[in-house]
C-alpha cells in the first residue's frame, strides 16, 4: 500500500496498517507524537485500533516543550 507520510510518498508491505504498526515501522519511539489521519486527529489510546488504508494522509508530529 501507498500512503502519504509527513508529505512523504511511503510504500508497505500490507493491505492495511494500524498506527502502532506504522510507528513501529518507521521506529518512531518519540514519547509525545501527535497523529493524524487525512486530517483527523487519533488519541493516543486509539493508536493499536486505527487503520490506515491505502492511500491515506498521515501526518506525525513530535511534539517538544522548551522555553
Amino acid at each position: 500500500m501507498e500512503i502519504i507520510l509527513n508529505n512523504t510518498r511511503e510504500n508497505f508491505n500490507a493491505e492495511q496498517l494500524t498506527v502502532s504498526g506504522l510507528l513501529a515501522a518507521k521506529n518512531f519511539t518519540f514519547r509525545m507524537l501527535v497523529v493524524k489521519i487525512n486530517d483527523k486527529l487519533v488519541p493516543k489510546d486509539e493508536y493499536g485500533s486505527a487503520v490506515i488504508r491505502d492511500g491515506d494522509n498521515v501526518t506525525v508530529l513530535h511534539l517538544i516543550s522548551g522555553g
